[in-house]
């Protein structure tokens, strides 16, 4: 198994444009917010789902959803603790999220969950079509769909200077984030 480093250089390489990142930090969430959303139904377990009667989390709405989440953070911290904590929070706010609209009605939990699926595809496509000029990492290696949540997290912190050790090993091996000229415009 390829450690964080080698992970989220691999999909770095895919992602040097900063405009091309910038769309992700509002594509990838809407995609994630999504999943949460879309899969919260059906309710497998506890809050009104079959079972847990007598179980003491009866209330938690175990849902497809929660199969995703749980395995995907339990993936995070194999490859990094802390960031593996991040992202639990954020896999917490996101099912609660699910949940609630999933409640809401047939209606509005698939417009919610679709329309932020659709939504957050255009941003990612257009940030690879109109910026970076390279198909999306998960083209050539599905793992990439899993990796960009946490890449983005990960982006966002060293905005802040967090583990500048990290980000100097990714971008020794993707290298430096840059501003891609326009297609047919030759580098100055």
């Amino acid at each position: 198994m390829r450690n964080l480093t080698d992970q989220l250089a691999q999909y770095a390489e895919y992602h040097r444009d900063t405009r091309n990142i910038a769309t992700h930090f509002v594509g990838i969430p809407m995609i994630v917010l999504a999943l949460a959303v879309l899969l919260s139904r059906p309710v497998l377990w506890g809050a009104g789902g079959a079972g847990g009667a007598g179980w003491p989390l009866a209330a938690v709405p175990l849902s497809p959803a929660w199969l995703l989440f749980g395995a995907s953070t339990l993936y995070y911290l194999v490859l990094d603790v802390p960031l593996g904590i991040m992202m639990a929070v954020v896999a917490a706010l996101c099912l609660t999220f699910g949940a609630w609209l999933a409640q809401q009605g047939a209606a509005a939990w698939l417009a919610g969950g679709i329309g932020l699926f659709v939504v957050g595809w255009v941003f990612q496509f257009i940030g690879h079509a109109a910026y970076e000029h390279r198909k999306p990492a998960f083209v050539d290696d599905l793992a990439g769909l899993v990796i960009g949540p946490i890449f983005v997290l990960a982006e966002a912190l060293f905005a802040i200077g967090w583990r500048p050790a990290l980000l100097a090993a990714i971008e020794a091996k993707a290298g430096p984030t840059r501003i891609n000229p326009p297609r047919g415009h030759a580098a100055r």
